[in-house]
């Protein structure tokens, strides 16, 4: 089976929104309970690192950066986000997706990656820590979904490429 990854476009949306929607669902992948518009998620994530991954041409999973500040000293440091269809869970897709990703920011001058991840996500961290983050430490009760309040794992991967 093989994994295509390309540029997440604008057509891509419907897909990826279906995907977010069964992330969402999950109840660990995300805080957010309902899903945004097109235009919400394009102002939320980084113009560039946006990408979908395809199989036999359909999108079954997608990977996103989002600036972790506003302010200038921070342009390298961005949130990762990785996203794939229940379906197709355990093929790899997430690695090849959060491979690709870590080497289009290094491209385009991203020296820190992070990522919060909800502390019951085994698999998400995981994959994580496969492809050279490390925690840095667990955000305790950082959020509250339906009445439940949620640890986060902190982690975060920082360029070997960019001094």
């Amino acid at each position: 089976m093989e994994i295509v990854v390309r540029t997440l476009t604008k057509s891509d949306w419907p897909s990826v929104l279906k995907i977010y929607k069964e992330g969402i669902a999950t109840g660990i992948a995300t805080f957010e309970t309902e899903a945004p518009s097109w235009q919400q998620w394009d102002a939320k994530y980084v113009l560039v690192c946006r990408f979908v991954a395809l199989i036999k041409g359909k999108v079954v999973g997608f990977a996103v950066l989002s600036p972790t500040s506003k302010r200038k000293v921070y342009k390298g440091v961005a949130e990762v986000s990785v996203y794939v269809s229940k379906m197709f869970k355990g093929k790899y897709i997430g690695e090849t997706l959060l491979r690709h990703l870590i080497n289009e920011s290094e491209a385009n001058g991203f020296w820190s990656l992070q990522a919060s991840i909800f502390s019951e996500n085994i698999a998400s961290i995981n994959l994580h820590l496969k492809c050279g983050f490390r925690v840095v430490g667990i955000r305790e009760k950082i959020g509250k979904l339906y009445g439940k309040w949620y640890d986060n794992h902190f982690l975060e991967r920082r360029s070997c490429k960019i001094d």
